[in-house]
């Protein structure tokens, strides 16, 4: 078993930024794969960034290229999720997941957080 507990979400203008923290506990985290999703009222959840265990590869949705950063310190067991210039659709609650594969379907994803709010005001 993998725990994941999210921070750092909050109520921001349109522009501004925030940072998001997942802490892990349980099983050695450094043998996951994480990934940052995004679900929105009335939408499907999507994947926001993913990582590998090292931090070689990384993917990005293309709606938030340029402006998220997906990082991991697996010293600490924690995964950030640095978003800048945001906007109001980047309105949503914010979840990390653990996967021992990199990927971006949620489907893969074995470990979940409670999920944080993000909400951008215009």
């Amino acid at each position: 078993q993998v725990q994941l507990v999210e921070s750092g979400g909050g109520l921001v203008q349109a522009g501004g930024s925030l940072r998001l923290s997942c802490a892990a506990s349980g099983r050695t985290y450094s043998n996951y794969a994480m990934g940052w999703f995004r679900q929105a009222p009335g939408k499907e959840r999507e994947v926001v960034a993913a990582i590998s265990r090292t931090g070689g590869r990384i993917y990005y949705a293309d709606s938030v290229k340029g402006r998220f950063t997906i990082s991991r310190d697996n010293a600490k067991n924690t995964v950030y999720l640095q978003m800048n210039s945001l906007k109001p659709e980047d309105t949503a609650i914010y979840y990390c997941a653990a996967s021992p594969i990199t990927g971006t379907r949620a489907a893969q994803y074995d470990y979940w957080g409670q999920g944080t709010q993000v909400t951008v005001s215009s």
